[in-house]
């Protein structure tokens, strides 16, 4: 068994799933509601990527920042035209949540009367290379080094940037916040374009490693909530150890399965199981190990 090479596909995995659960953590950590059209942002980004590039014929980077741009946009459109109106007006927790599946409802089927809903494949081409044990892809080295510079870049912004200590209070306490003189409402319209963008980013890495479609999003939607949830909800450290360590989980499962001469398509099951047994013992998740965020 080549550990090194599942150690290395936990990272790839760990790191898909760490851009997208930080940036559905954000969005939850202020607004207190799980979007549950995280799953579409994630699609559009993929699909603007593919439009970027097959049908404009731009380079990927420039897909990447349009696959941000615009789902950051639908990100901060979605704030201002649905969820800040439905929260000025007292809406719970249940109105919030049915609000953003109607949303992505729309969202999906808006993706797929234009791209139609038959998968698609972007034509890039990876090169790999064979470093000792192990076998990797550009994409895949790409994919590591983003969320890297992600996690590293949210961790800068949150702690030694204004607007960063800005949502760090607003989340932990808004009626503060806001008689402290902090625009609550400027700093959820920056995390919710930032947490969209960085959906749609997610999406498109999903989508260079597979294939497009409308369901793209909500494929790797339930893993993301699974991160989210194993990380403490709303907190932004929490999702990061949660999300290499389902990745680790999720690609150390295969391989048993495939010994124990089990089904593979088992391997979307591992992150419920483990969210399932650590809430039994610890149902704040690993919120509390990651203080301060």
């Amino acid at each position: 068994m080549n550990w090194a090479q599942i150690l290395f596909n936990s990272a790839v995995t760990g790191s898909l799933y760490l851009i997208s659960a930080v940036a559905l953590t954000l969005v939850y950590g202020l607004a207190k509601f799980p979007n549950f059209a995280h799953a579409e942002i994630m699609s559009l980004g993929g699909f603007i990527g593919f439009w970027v590039t097959e049908q404009l014929g731009a380079p990927l980077p420039v897909a990447f920042a349009a696959a941000f741009l615009v789902a950051g946009i639908v990100g901060y459109l979605s704030y201002r035209g649905i969820f800040k109106p439905l929260t000025d007006r007292g809406a719970s927790l249940i109105h919030l949540m049915v609000a953003s599946m109607a949303l992505g409802f729309i969202l999906r089927h808006t993706i797929g009367e234009i791209w139609g809903f038959s998968p698609l494949t972007l034509s890039i081409v990876w090169p790999a290379y064979d470093i000792g044990p192990l076998r990797v892809t550009l994409n895949w080295i790409i994919l590591i080094i983003t969320a890297v510079a992600v996690g590293i870049g949210l961790h800068f912004m949150l702690t030694r940037t204004r607007i960063g200590k800005a949502i760090r209070a607003t989340a932990s306490n808004p009626r503060l916040a806001l008689s402290s003189g902090i625009n609550t409402t400027r700093v959820l319209v920056i995390t919710w374009f930032v947490s969209a963008g960085l959906a749609g980013v997610a999406g498109l890495f999903r989508g260079v490693e597979t294939r497009l479609s409308p369901y793209l999003g909500w494929d790797i939607l339930l893993p993301t909530f699974a991160v989210a949830m194993l990380g403490g909800i709303g907190s932004f450290y929490g999702a990061m150890a949660a999300a290499l360590i389902i990745g680790l989980a999720e690609n150390v499962g295969v391989v048993l399965l495939a010994e124990a001469g089990l089904s593979t398509e088992y391997r979307m099951a591992i992150p419920f199981i483990i969210l399932i047994a650590v809430l039994i013992f610890r149902p704040q998740g690993l919120a509390k190990a990651f203080k301060g965020n």
